[in-house]
């Protein structure tokens, strides 16, 4: 992935300069163009400066010899003209040529010899005011009008030629800078396109590794739920299997208790009611004690049979379920001092199920008399179609069923035997506390279920 990240800072980076270099390109085509079109029009301004004064030179001698030959003052006026332009010719040119010293010397000896030829005019034409007729002739007819005439024509080519060759070379300047704009955008698109295709490719190996990434998590993520689903079942076996054995216990404890104890107190008061019959009648207050010895036999059977039906309930196996929480009820009432009210149905439930009825039911009694300050207590068990409900409503005071922690072993062991059933607990508590079981009927639980309860309920079968 780093480096994946790195060959993408490598392309953007590419990508930057390319652009930076299309635009030096641009930018350095675009001064040679503007630098060969200002030449262009510095040339074409030249050309036609020197065209004009050719020409000039031409309108001049053309209207001096025609003064000369007609004697017609209007001949004159095109040759004033065209000297007093071809002065002004000759200073536009000189500025022009200013910063060229090759076609500034040369436009020196140009203007040497168009003033040279305008002196040869001006002296034919002040012959002719003159009426020097011979002097004005013989200058006419010498050829040094000629030759100054040729040697303005070939300055003024060389300095027109000159001209079309920087014309030449500004063409050129710019055919080059158009080539090498052509050329820059070519290359500058080439490297674009292949950074761009980079980028793609770099995107798409991105995106494969991201996927892998993605699946290599989710890969670990489905393991660790497996982990921890499988880790959570061995949890809840151990669980089931620590309450089983826990009931499993109670019920050798309550058949130890039952069988042994309570044979050794039935025995011992038999034994005391024999001797108390053969006492004679005068042993009064040895006949106190064995009456008191009697009497504490009976609380000890009594709190053997509390104890043993409070480890196991001998009414659950003998009388059913429904008896059972009757009695446990009415028990509890008689100890509390609560007003507690019945509504019991008859229900499809296995034993193991009945057990775990029971159980809440009886801890949720013992939580009611230690903390829930109540007067009345509601305890329903209501059959349906395909489920079951255990209800235990009280009017005390109520609690937090969020504020529920790891040390509520009472409710989270409620709830646990519950789930253990395939059942659900919930716990509402606004003022008042109700608890309410739901647990499925034993014809619709699942296979592997009531084969665990049957092991479970002979597992805890006792004899009373």
């Amino acid at each position: 992935m780093q480096r994946i990240t790195n060959r993408m800072a490598v392309n953007i980076a590419s990508s930057l300069i390319a652009v930076f270099t299309l635009i030096g390109i641009s930018e350095l085509s675009y001064q040679k163009s503007a630098n060969a079109m200002d030449d262009l029009t510095e040339a074409h301004v030249t050309r036609t400066h020197l065209q004009r004064l050719l020409r000039d030179v031409l309108d001049a001698e053309t209207g001096q010899r025609g003064y000369l030959l007609t004697a017609d003052t209007a001949y004159l006026e095109p040759y004033r003209t065209a000297i007093a332009d071809l002065s002004q010719t000759q200073d536009q040119l000189v500025n022009l040529f200013a910063s060229k010293p090759e076609e500034s010397a040369a436009l020196a000896v140009l203007g040497r010899t168009v003033q040279r030829k305008l002196a040869e005019m001006d002296l034919s034409v002040r012959m002719k005011n003159e009426d020097k007729e011979d002097a004005w002739k013989f200058v006419l007819t010498t050829e040094v009008g000629k030759k100054q005439m040729d040697d303005i024509r070939v300055s003024s080519t060389q300095l027109i030629e000159t001209s079309l060759k920087r014309t030449a070379d500004s063409h050129a300047d710019i055919r080059q800078s158009l080539l090498l704009s052509r050329v820059g955008i070519t290359l500058v698109a080439a490297v674009g396109l292949l950074a761009f295709w980079l980028y793609l490719r770099q995107t798409a190996a991105l995106k494969l590794a991201d996927q892998h990434q993605q699946a290599t998590l989710q890969a670990e993520r489905d393991l660790l739920d497996a982990q921890v689903q499988e880790r959570t079942e061995r949890l809840a076996e151990l669980a089931t299997h620590l309450q089983q054995v826990r009931e499993d216990e109670r019920a050798h404890l309550a058949r130890e208790l039952h069988d042994e104890l309570g044979a050794l107190l039935t025995a011992a008061k038999l034994d005391v009611a024999r001797i108390k019959a053969k006492l004679s009648g005068d042993a009064n207050d040895l006949q106190a004690r064995i009456q008191h010895l009697v009497e504490t036999l009976n609380s000890g059977i009594a709190l053997k049979r509390r104890i043993v039906e409070d480890l196991r309930p001998s009414s659950l196996a003998t009388l059913g379920l429904l008896p059972s929480l009757e009695i446990l009820a009415g028990e509890f009432g008689q100890r509390s001092g609560l007003a507690i009210t019945t509504d019991l149905e008859p229900v499809d439930l296995d034993e193991a199920t009945e057990l775990t009825v029971y159980r809440i039911i009886q801890e949720a009694l013992t939580n009611i008399g230690k903390h829930a300050e109540a007067q009345h207590v509601e305890i329903a068990v209501l059959n349906y179609k395909a489920h079951v409900t255990v209800t235990v409503r009280d009017d005390g005071k109520g609690f937090d069923p969020k504020a529920i922690g790891a040390s509520s072993y009472g409710l989270l062991g409620m709830r646990h035997r519950v789930e253990a059933c395939g059942g659900r607990l919930t716990i509402e508590s606004m003022g008042s506390t109700t608890i309410r079981a739901v647990f499925p009927s034993a014809s619709r639980k699942k296979p592997e279920q009531p084969a665990m309860a049957g092991e479970s309920g002979a597992a805890t079968k006792s004899p009373s």
